[in-house]
C-alpha cells in the first residue's frame, strides 16, 4: 500500500522553514486525506448502516419492538371468539354381589365441542384500544434508539477525524520544532546565540515528543471504538473536504424548533401514549361495574359401544347447546372502587410526566439550538485566528533572523498556531455532530439527515 505523505525538501533550513509557513494552511488541510489510503476508506453513511447491522444496543432495542407488538396483538384475543374440545375414553370393570357375584365391563367414549364469542365484553374492547396505543409506544422507544445511534455513530466517526488531526498537527509541529532546534544549534557554533536558545528548543521538542505518543495512543483508542461499533476492523473514515463550508441552522429561529419538537419527539410521543393508555385504563376500571354478555355453543357426544351398567345394548347420544351467558358484578368487596381510584391518580401522573417531558424537550432543544450557533461562532474566530497565528509565526521567524526576536519567541508562536489549528479541526467537527444532535434534541433526526455531512467528506 502506498501513502502519499507531506515531506520537506532539502535546502537552506531556513528557508524550507519560511516556506512551509507560507503553505502550511493548505499542507496539513489535505494531509489527512493524503495520508488514508481511499480506497479503503468509508463515509459516514456507510458506518451508519454497519452499526445499524451490529451495535447490540440498537438491535436489542429492534427486538424489543417486535416483541411489544406481538404483545399487543394478544390483547385482540379478547374481542375473538374462542373455541375448544375435549375428549375422553374410559373401560368400566363393574362387579356386584346379591346372593351370586356378577361382573361386566363395558367402554364409554366422549367428546365436546365449545365456543364463545363475547358480545359485550367492554373491558376486552378496551384492552384492544390500549394494544394500540402500546405498539405508538414501542415505535417512539425504537426511534429514540435509532436517533441515539445516529448520533453516537457519528460523534464516533469524527473523534476519529479529531484524534486524526491532532496527530498529523503534532508531528508536524514536532518537525517545525526539530528545524528551529537545528537552527539554534548551528547559531550557537557560530557564536551567533546563546546555549539558551537550544535548550528552549530541545525541551520543546521532548515536550512535542511526548504529546506525539499520547496522540497515538488516543487515536488508537478512538478507532477501536468506532470498530467495535461498527462491527469491521481497520475502518478509515473520510476526512472533510477543502475548503469547508458548514452549513447552516435551518430554521434559523429557535422557537421554530421548540415548535417541531412538540409533535414529533420521541419522548412526548411516549409520555402522550402513556397519558392516552391511562386514561383508557380510567375507562376499563370503571367498566367493571358493568355487565358481560357471551354467546356460547357446546356440542357433545357420548358412545357405548358395549352397553352401560345396566344394560349390553350399545348406547350414542348427541347433543348441541346454543345460549347467551350473561354476568352482572353485584358485590366485590370495593375492589372497582379503588380500582378505578388507582386509575384516576395513575392518569394524573401520566399528565404530569407529559407536561415534565415538554418542558426538558423543550428546554434540550433550546440548548442544543444556542450550542450549534456558538459553535458556528467559535469556527469563525478560530479560522481568524489562524491566519493571524500564521501571520504571527512568520514574523517572529523573520525577527529571529535578524535578530530582533529569541527563539523562545518563534517556539510559542508555533505552539499557538498548531494550538489554534486543532482547535478549528475540532470545532468544527462539533458544529456538524451538534447539528445532529440539535435534530435529536428536536425529535426530528432521521438517518437521512446524515446526507448533507456525507457531500462534505472527501470523495
Amino acid at each position: 500500500m502506498t501513502y502519499n505523505c507531506y515531506r520537506s525538501q532539502p535546502g537552506n533550513p531556513m528557508k524550507s522553514t519560511l516556506h512551509r509557513s507560507s503553505t502550511l494552511t493548505l499542507a496539513i488541510a489535505g494531509i489527512w486525506a493524503a495520508c488514508t489510503p481511499l480506497a479503503q476508506a468509508q463515509n459516514l453513511v456507510e458506518l451508519y448502516q454497519s452499526a445499524r447491522a451490529f451495535d447490540a444496543n440498537y438491535l436489542s432495542a429492534r427486538l424489543q419492538y417486535d416483541a411489544n407488538v406481538a404483545r399487543a396483538e394478544q390483547a385482540r384475543a379478547g374481542i375473538l371468539p374462542t373455541s375448544s374440545m375435549t375428549a375422553n375414553a374410559n373401560m368400566t370393570d363393574q362387579s356386584s354381589t346379591l346372593g351370586t357375584t356378577l361382573s361386566r365391563a363395558f367402554e364409554s367414549q366422549t367428546a365436546t365441542i365449545t365456543a364463545t364469542q363475547p358480545l359485550y365484553r367492554p373491558s376486552n374492547w378496551i384492552s384492544y384500544e390500549q394494544s394500540k396505543k402500546q405498539v405508538d409506544l414501542a415505535q417512539a422507544v425504537l426511534n429514540t434508539a435509532e436517533q441515539e445511534l445516529i448520533v453516537r455513530t457519528s460523534q464516533t466517526y469524527f473523534d476519529v477525524l479529531a484524534s486524526q488531526d491532532s496527530l498529523t498537527f503534532v508531528k508536524a509541529q514536532k518537525e517545525a520544532v526539530a528545524e528551529q532546534l537545528a537552527s539554534a544549534k548551528r547559531n550557537f557554533e557560530v557564536g551567533t546565540a546563546t546555549i539558551t536558545d537550544t535548550r528552549e528548543a530541545q525541551a520543546r521538542f521532548d515536550l512535542v515528543l511526548a504529546q506525539e505518543i499520547a496522540a497515538e495512543n488516543d487515536l488508537r483508542v478512538k478507532k477501536i471504538a468506532l470498530d467495535q461499533l461498527v462491527g469491521k476492523t481497520g475502518t478509515a473514515p473520510r476526512g472533510l473536504a477543502a475548503p469547508l463550508v458548514l452549513p447552516p441552522v435551518v430554521p434559523a429561529e429557535v422557537n421554530a424548533w421548540v415548535t417541531q419538537s412538540e409533535g414529533a419527539h420521541p419522548s412526548i410521543r411516549q409520555a402522550q401514549n402513556n397519558l392516552e393508555i391511562a386514561r383508557l385504563e380510567v375507562t376499563k376500571a370503571e367498566a367493571g361495574h358493568k355487565p358481560t354478555l357471551d354467546l356460547t355453543a357446546n356440542y357433545n357426544t357420548a358412545r357405548n359401544p358395549s352397553g352401560t351398567a345396566t344394560s349390553d345394548r350399545s348406547f350414542r347420544a348427541n347433543s348441541t347447546v346454543i345460549g347467551l351467558a350473561l354476568n352482572v358484578p353485584l358485590f366485590s368487596g370495593f375492589s372497582t372502587q379503588n380500582r378505578i381510584r388507582e386509575a384516576l391518580l395513575l392518569s394524573d401522573k401520566a399528565q404530569s410526566d407529559l407536561d415534565g417531558a415538554r418542558r426538558t424537550v423543550a428546554q434540550a432543544t433550546r440548548t442544543a439550538f444556542f450550542g450549534v450557533l456558538s459553535g458556528q461562532g467559535q469556527v469563525k474566530a478560530l479560522e481568524a485566528a489562524e491566519l493571524s497565528s500564521q501571520s504571527a509565526l512568520e514574523a517572529n521567524r523573520l525577527g529571529y533572523q535578524v535578530g530582533v526576536r529569541i527563539n523562545i519567541d518563534v517556539l510559542n508562536s508555533q505552539s499557538q498556531l498548531f494550538q489554534t489549528k486543532r482547535d478549528l479541526a475540532k470545532a468544527r467537527y462539533d458544529v456538524l455532530v451538534g447539528g445532529l444532535r440539535l435534530r435529536q434534541a428536536s425529535g426530528t433526526l432521521r438517518p437521512e439527515d446524515l446526507q448533507p455531512i456525507n457531500t462534505l467528506l472527501v470523495k
